[in-house]
């Protein structure tokens, strides 16, 4: 199984971006614009569709307000497994650290995959802090 972990800070406070990241419907909107194009709640799943035009089917598995962690899990195209995990931690001084960590199979995907996570920590990272600097 391949795993795939990314970290970013962000300057923002961790509640405001925990306020964004379990809004789990209107990610297209408020986390990842550009990077997702549509998401539509269906039961205790999301159907995403990103920009590059993949749509994947995402069960919702963990949303742990304590933690700030959202767990979900995909299904759809070449994948046979994945899960993932989505971790906002405070560091302070109204910043934050994000953590987003993939576990997934066949192991061939991980660099597509990854690529992304990347793609879709930058888009957070851009629209995170835009929001923070318009809330302040």
């Amino acid at each position: 199984m391949a795993t795939i972990r990314r970290e970013m800070q962000v300057d923002a406070a961790a509640d405001r971006i925990w306020e964004v990241v379990r809004d789990i419907g209107a990610i297209h909107r408020r986390l990842v614009p550009g990077f997702v194009t549509d998401c539509r709640l269906e039961g205790e799943a999301r159907i995403v569709t990103f920009g590059n035009g993949v749509v994947a089917r995402e069960v919702i598995v963990d949303l742990d307000d304590a933690a700030r962690r959202l767990v979900w899990s995909a299904s759809g195209g070449r994948l046979t497994h994945h899960n993932a995990s989505l971790q906002v931690f405070d560091e302070g001084e109204g910043c934050s650290r994000l953590v987003w960590i993939a576990d997934l199979l066949p192991h061939e995907m991980a660099g597509p995959i990854a690529g992304m996570i990347d793609e879709g920590m930058r888009a957070m990272k851009k629209t995170l802090e835009a929001s923070s600097a318009a809330v302040q």
